[in-house]
């Protein structure tokens, strides 16, 4: 990764500076997915301050933001459009309620599944959709409402404004860190443009950010089976998009910070922060790439990095409304601008002629998916597929027999690789009963059965044997295996110092603390 993060620990004056500087980025973020999702702004601003404070406090990643985000505000469209926002407040519960679960039964653990590949495709695919939704910035609408590019001085001061706000996140931190840089930048480019009064889109312009603050709200919907029926499919749609978006932050920042979050503890505490947000009025949402990174870049590392974003987005809404608004748009697409550059893994030009072509193929994949669908959970999914695939073709690949005739007329199988379901096709092909002696053994010693389509292959073969009036004999199987191959007991040779021993399809338990 381009190396704008500086890996050091976090203090209580980081965290702070960090979280305001994070609460001001979110608030243009928020106003936009509101739209996207086709609700009230206010209902992004609070689900950006309930979801990052919830998640900041009972997450399992210090230092981590969340808030409303684009890839669960697509998934609302079409639900609020057919059934109003009510039906989105009572998805949102539910929605936390499948994300509480997923950690009670630490399925959080399963995100050590996703291959690195997968990884790499993720940041490289959301960086690009980052940097394209930032192009928004150069637009303005026309006298009819429409939404057109910039041109002329409006275009070069905007564009300016920009890359002065990037010079000064890049320049700043050599001259003094007392100030977090990107704060400082979004302070220095609103003070010259309110200065010199210069012409160019602010905050205000997208909307206003005015309001009190939230109350509960039971969602205004029958409470029947018909309605569940109506919500639950938008609900693990969006407890998946959630989860999975919150975890691969999780691992991201966990590799730049050099420490460890706790997967299955983050998805209780999204879980407990989108429950609250349907009994608020607020639209819910999970981490925020885009945000944590600016946190890490300014120094924010603590829970009180999250918790002080989330007052201080809070503190907007309530008294500081005025002065937000007139914050250019510009400074903050300088800063994510900034976001991009160091989000973007710039090593994978350099490794991609290196590595495996199905490692290229799925980064490659997995960041068209993401830029194409701007749905991160969906490229995740392709990528984890993919991977798997060609994962157990090589492993297929690998088993192999060595052929051994003894000296009492007997033929000895040695087995090599692994036995799973995408081997054993090969290896009945390897055996012929009709062409081999009475008398066979198969010797498991060198391989290992994976999964029960192993079992059965094993099973089929016995069986084949049998019809053939042959004897065989099965050597070095592991316990799990004998006692599952019950009918086939009397040809298992069981040999107590040499016999493996492992679970079939044991993938281990959970990392301590999750």
């Amino acid at each position: 990764m381009f190396d704008l993060i500086i890996k050091r620990t976090g203090n209580a004056k980081d965290d702070l500076l960090s979280g305001l500087t994070v609460a001001l980025a979110l608030v243009p973020e928020a106003i936009a997915f509101s739209f996207v999702a086709g609700v009230s702004p206010l209902v992004g601003l609070y689900a950006a301050f309930i979801v990052g404070l919830i998640a900041a406090v009972a997450g399992g990643r210090p230092g981590m933001i969340s808030g409303a985000t684009g890839a669960m505000a697509v998934a609302m469209v079409t639900l609020v459009g057919a059934y109003g926002i009510e039906y989105l407040f009572a998805t949102v519960v539910v929605t936390g309620i499948i994300q509480i679960a997923a950690g009670v039964f630490k399925l959080g653990r399963f995100i050590r599944l996703i291959p690195h590949s997968v990884m790499l495709g993720f940041v490289n695919g959301l960086a690009i959709v980052i940097l394209l939704s930032q192009f928004s910035a150069f637009k303005v609408a026309n006298e009819v409402g429409e939404k057109v590019w910039m041109s002329g001085s409006m275009l070069w001061i905007t564009l300016g404004l920009a890359v002065l706000t990037m010079i000064i996140i890049h320049f700043l931190p050599r001259l003094t860190k007392v100030v977090p840089s990107t704060l400082a930048a979004i302070i220095v480019i609103s003070f010259v443009v309110i200065g010199f009064n210069i012409p160019t889109p602010t905050v205000g312009d997208l909307a206003s950010i005015k309001g009190s603050l939230p109350s509960f709200h039971l969602p205004q919907v029958p409470f029947t089976f018909e309605t569940l029926l109506i919500v639950l499919p938008t609900a693990f749609i969006l407890a998946a998009i959630g989860l999975i978006e919150s975890l691969m932050t999780m691992n991201l920042i966990d590799e730049i910070t050099e420490t460890r979050g706790k997967g299955n503890r983050e998805c209780v505490g999204q879980g407990v922060a989108n429950l609250t947000c349907g009994f608020f009025g607020a639209m819910g949402g999970c981490a925020m790439i885009g945000q944590s990174m600016i946190n890490i870049r300014s120094g924010g590392r603590g829970r009180l990095s999250g918790i002080a974003a989330a007052l201080s987005l809070l503190f907007f809404i309530l008294f500081a409304s005025a002065l937000i608004e007139q914050i250019p748009i510009a400074a903050l697409t300088g800063v994510m601008f900034m976001v991009v550059i160091g989000t973007f893994e710039w090593s994978s030009f350099r490794i991609i002629s290196k590595i495996p072509k199905s490692d290229a193929f799925v980064i490659i994949v997995v960041s068209a998916v993401t830029v194409a669908t701007d749905n991160l959970a969906l490229a995740v999914f392709f990528g984890v597929i993919i991977a798997a695939l060609v994962f157990a073709w090589e492993n297929a690949r690998q088993i192999r027999i060595e052929v051994k005739n003894t000296g009492s007329g007997s033929k000895e199988y040695d087995l090599h690789g692994p036995l799973f379901f995408g081997s054993t096709s090969h290896f009945q092909d390897i055996f012929n009963p009709s062409e081999d002696p009475d008398d066979v053994i198969v010797d498991f010693i060198h391989s290992r059965v994976w999964d029960h389509s192993g079992l059965e292959a094993i099973k089929t073969l016995t069986e084949r044997y049998a019809k053939a009036g042959k004897k065989l004999h099965l050597r070095h199987l592991s316990p799990e295996c004998r006692k599952l191959l019950q009918n086939a007991a009397s040809i298992i040779e069981v040999n107590l110092v040499e016999d493996p021993h492992y679970q079939v399809a044991n993938f281990g338990k959970g990392r301590s603390g999750e």
